[in-house]
């Protein structure tokens, strides 16, 4: 079996901290994740004027302007 590399630094991985090599590698790791630079990019968010796709196909009827 071969020996798995640490993601953030590349030194192998230890069993207790695995994947990572260490509690400071893991530590690393986490820290991304909570500030974000892990994110999936997604599709920009639509204007609050626009209706959504998931309301036109299920028939919901979006609010409109009261002409009076």
């Amino acid at each position: 079996m071969t020996q798995s590399k640490c993601p953030i630094c590349s030194r192998p991985a230890d069993a207790k901290f695995n994947p990572f090599c260490s509690k400071r590698c893991a530590d690393v790791d986490l820290s991304r994740w909570l500030k974000g630079n892990y994110a999936i990019p997604g599709r920009p968010a639509e204007d609050e004027g626009e209706a959504t796709p998931s309301a036109e196909k299920s028939g919901q009827k979006q609010p409109q302007d009261d002409p009076d």
